[in-house]
């Protein structure tokens, strides 16, 4: 296979091995190490692997098991219905029966041995499967007391009435005692908090959109002149109800994010529905609590949809027939769909879902609303606001020419018609993200992981195909862990080689990678980073997919003196604080796993290294967004490192000489992969390919993928381009600056 091309702005391969690898030489400096927030994980030996603090599951994670457990086809239906029952229970704080308790725990430990907790969530670090890959099955202890309401204080003071020869019709209720007794003793409230009281009574004079009274209680937010433009034109102008079709990077989530924010802080949104792709719920909710202090729920295959006022759920969540049905018996204030160009057809089930839902506001964000006719934008137009486009007769008789529905016989006419419910702000000059370097260097495994590493490879093609769909989903975990470390594979190992899922044979093999991974002390990859760390005295973050990796990692920095901040799910959000503020200060390195990928902002930071490559492309995407965005000053550094012969160089294959990934915006990637395959994601489709035993048949089935990547992406540009010629200019208003 050849190695990654060389070329300006795309992935360079480096030999490692050299003295500073690429970046520029620096002198020693003495480090301190931060504290790592790591329990101890003790590779290569018998002892537990330590990994976060485990507790006992609550509800919503026994439902978000259970859901799941359906996808991937394990469990029986009465196991699935306990779990979601039990959980039910818990979040309703009713007394689970001993008897379902004692079930639930069996359940979850049949779960636990599928090894479903170490396989790819939508919930990046996800808390429940966390708990399931250690083995967790208590369930969380819950009050079984009624909720009862507070009784209202007694009279304090005495009786306090007003003289009645003064204003004799004037009299008190008893609950006013309290604030009589205050006055009479002439205790007052602080200023701060009467100031509190004007200012909300003043907001609250407010009639119009000519300001948005939102922003001083948005954080962590570059308030760019057109978001806000944006923001009060839906407000005022659009009322409400608009497609959002800015280009890509130019964040339609955060213009998404102000018209919510004002809207429930003028009191005219209460209940709230958002509706995203799976693999965007956790960011949707981490940017919404982080930057507008909004707590939203992400919602299961099955949740009290009436309880929660602000949910967050997929498509495909929301509109199995169970939920839909309640769903659509609700009413929202305000209904927001990301990646809208999936209802761009009026007779599949997704937008007959949507235009069912009994809502207020609606917004739709999409970067590319057309793709292939205008049939496509009548539908989307048509899902907003009903009538604007007139009826589908009409519009076709005015717009389409003869024989052809993709170019409109009078363009300025569609866009004065558009102007009353879409937006698309373009980037042009105003926009500018500074330039990104990426390398990618190859990492020559030792023998000892080379051997290792092929026969896990060898282990995981013979039984692959063969087993159940349980076995199936353990040896997936296991091909990612050993592309990540033998650290992350040993643990996993161990657990499979007694495991009752596997035959003898398989045991017994499995029993000797074990003992070929708990023999590995040193990884190539990790030396490497040691050289890359010492060869720069900047801010670097470092990625990696597995808790024990980054375990296994920090405490080979802070044996080389490498001040370090470490972050990962099982930390609390004090905890999480602390690092990022570490971070800031005297740590050179922040070692995360795949949290630190979400929602968080680290652009003070420019140099970024992946110790390991995700089989999630979006997830390596999200990694490069967390310092090559909107805010970011320097030039950003990234360095991928690979070996030879693994499926990670399949991954950095595909994505950056097919798809040249490293050339586009953040974002653009999602847009190119939805059009390879509606059925399978890209993660089935690489381990597919690479359990094929047939080394010439494995080559000639990457090269079949990376032909359909690179169509998919000239369809993706095919698209940017018919829409620029669409819509012009016409739509903005107005990409400026920063305030």
């Amino acid at each position: 296979m050849t190695r990654p091309e060389s070329r300006r702005g795309v992935a360079r391969p480096s030999r490692a091995g050299t003295e500073s690898g690429p970046w520029p030489r620096r002198s020693p400096i003495t480090c301190h190490p931060v504290h790592a927030n790591v329990k101890g994980y003790a590779p290569n030996t018998a002892a537990p692997p330590g990994g976060p603090p485990i507790a006992p599951y609550e509800g919503w994670e026994l439902t978000h098991l259970a859901s799941r457990a359906r996808d991937h086809g394990l469990l029986s239906e009465a196991d699935r219905v306990l779990l979601n029952k039990v959980g039910r229970q818990a979040m309703d704080r009713r007394t689970v029966t001993p008897e379902d308790a004692t079930r639930t725990a069996e359940v979850l430990g049949r779960l636990a041995a599928t090894h479903l907790g170490g396989t790819p969530c939508d919930r990046t670090d996800c808390l429940a499967c966390a708990k399931l890959a250690a083995g967790e099955t208590a369930i969380a202890a819950r009050s079984a007391e009624p909720l009862t309401r507070p009784e209202a204080p007694a009279a304090a003071g005495g009786d306090l009435r007003y003289p009645p020869q003064l204003i004799p019709e004037l009299t008190f209720a008893a609950e006013d005692a309290r604030v009589l007794a205050a006055m009479r003793d002439g205790v007052h409230e602080e200023a701060r908090l009467w100031r509190l009281n004007y200012d909300a009574s003043r907001l609250s004079l407010f009639s119009g959109f000519d300001e948005l009274l939102c922003l001083p209680l948005v954080r962590g937010v570059q308030k760019y002149d057109y978001q806000i433009a944006t923001a009060l034109k839906v407000l005022r102008d659009l009322r409400g109800r608009a497609l959002l079709a800015d280009e890509v990077g130019l964040g339609k989530t955060i213009e998404a994010g102000l018209v919510l924010k004002e809207y429930i802080v003028r009191g005219l949104v209460r209940k709230a529905l958002i509706l995203v792709p799976a693999s965007l719920t956790v960011q949707w909710q981490e940017e919404l609590r982080e930057k507008f202090r909004l707590h939203f729920e992400i919602m299961d295959e099955v949740e009290d949809w009436e309880r929660h006022d602000l949910v967050i759920a997929s498509l495909d969540t929301a509109k199995r027939p169970m939920n839909q049905e309640i769903i659509e018996k609700l009413y929202y204030d305000l209904v927001i769909v990301d990646e809208a160009h999936k209802l761009r057809h009026r007779r599949t089930k997704n937008w007959k879902f949507v235009s069912a839902i009994r809502k207020k506001y609606v917004l739709m964000l999409t970067a590319t609303p057309v793709q292939n006719d205008l049939e496509e934008l009548f539908n989307l137009v048509t899902l907003l606001k009903p009538g604007q486009m007139r009826t589908w007769g009409e519009f076709r008789r005015e717009f389409f020419s003869a024989g052809d529905k993709r170019t409109p016989r009078n363009p300025q006419a569609l866009r004065q018609m558009l102007l009353g419910v879409m937006i698309r702000n373009r980037r042009g000059d105003a926009i500018v993200l500074p330039p990104r370097k990426v390398d990618s260097i190859e990492v020559p495994l030792s023998p000892p992981e080379r051997a290792l590493y092929d026969g896990v490879s060898a282990f995981v093609r013979r039984w692959f195909g063969a087993g159940p769909l349980a076995n199936r989903l353990s040896l997936m975990v296991l091909q990612r862990e050993i592309g990540s470390s033998p650290a992350a594979a040993t643990e996993t190992l161990k657990k499979l080689r007694g495991s009752a899922n596997f035959s003898w044979e398989e045991r017994a093999e499995l029993d000797a990678l074990y003992q070929k991974s708990a023999a590995v002390d040193r990884s190539e990859r990790g030396e490497q980073l040691v050289r890359l760390l010492h060869a720069t005295p900047d801010k670097v973050i470092v990625f990696t997919q597995y808790y024990r990796t980054m375990a296994w990692l920090a405490e080979r920095l802070a044996k080389d003196g490498i001040s370090l901040a470490t972050f990962h799910g099982g930390m609390n959000p004090a905890e999480k604080e602390a690092s990022v503020h570490a971070f800031r200060g005297p740590a050179q390195v922040f070692l995360s796993t795949e949290a630190g990928g979400e929602g968080r902002n680290l652009q003070f930071a420019h140099r970024l290294v992946n110790f390991d490559l995700p089989w999630n492309p979006l997830r390596l995407e999200q990694r490069i967004g967390r310092v090559h965005r909107l805010g970011q000053t320097h030039e950003v550094h990234i360095v991928n490192l690979w070996s030879r012969d693994t499926i990670e160089e399949y991954v950095l294959e595909l994505l950056d000489r097919k798809v040249h990934m490293f050339e586009l915006v953040v974002g653009e990637l999602d847009m190119i992969l939805g059009n390879v395959d509606a059925e399978k994601t890209f993660e089935d489709l690489l381990i597919e390919i690479w359990a094929i035993e047939d080394a010439a048949k494995r080559r000639a089935e990457v090269e079949r993928l990376g032909e359909r990547l690179v169509k998919a992406r000239g369809a993706y540009e095919d698209a940017k381009t018919y829409d620029d010629r669409l819509f012009g200019s016409d739509l903005e208003v107005g990409v400026g600056v920063a305030r």
